[in-house]
């Protein structure tokens, strides 16, 4: 039995416990800044694409995204690369290995990580053929280069303030010339292309 002498003490601990379940599970905030993957542009210079095949629900049940599109991109020579670009408010979905879901059966692996115009480009490769893939993350008004420290780091801010989307960029590109460097890559010049159009959306709060 707790004594009465630790009573106050102990209604405050547990008010300070209820703040994070009122926010998430009953008011359910969360903020939506009205940034849309739908601003990308279907061609983005000289790139030209298609939308895939994915189920129309596929985004949401893979990743939880509430707003998402994956297309195939191509240039003049012919060459495609495929991009996908999901925004959800469960961070791990889209960081924890967005490879397995979005190239099943790739046998794509860690290739570290570059920069491409100032942002943190995380690098796949197959281990035996020339296909490679890379993704990017943005949150909050900039890109993310270690998520996993970046959601402790930020573990009890958003317990307590509503939830924001992060944008993961990803994309793949197969029967590529390994005497090319990422940057040279249709891939590099897509995801680029992507981002700018992105970010550029008035108004975009995260900027």
């Amino acid at each position: 039995m707790i004594s009465s002498r630790y009573a106050t003490l102990v209604a405050v601990l547990l008010s300070l416990a209820l703040i994070p379940t009122i926010i998430h599970s009953y008011l359910n905030l969360a903020i939506d800044n009205s940034a849309t993957t739908k601003a990308i542009k279907a061609d983005l210079g000289e790139f030209t694409s298609v939308p895939t095949r994915r189920n129309p629900d596929w985004g949401t049940d893979t990743f939880g995204c509430t707003d998402w599109f994956e297309r195939t991109y191509k240039d003049k020579q012919g060459n495609t690369a495929r991009l996908f670009v999901g925004r959800a408010y469960d961070h791990k979905r889209l960081y924890h290995h967005p490879e397995l879901a979005l190239s099943y059966g790739g046998d794509l692996r860690s290739n570290g990580q570059t920069v491409l115009s100032g942002i943190p480009i995380n690098l796949l490769h197959h281990g035996s053929r020339p296909n490679i893939a890379a993704y990017a993350l943005f949150y909050d008004g900039r890109f993310i280069d270690a998520p996993i420290v970046h959601q402790i780091k930020n573990s009890i801010r958003l317990l307590v303030s509503p939830e924001k989307p992060m944008t993961l960029f990803y994309i793949s590109e197969d029967n590529l010339d390994n005497q090319k460097t990422f940057e040279k890559t249709l891939s590099a010049k897509v995801l680029t292309e992507a981002i700018k159009s992105f970010l550029a959306q008035q108004p975009v709060k995260e900027r």
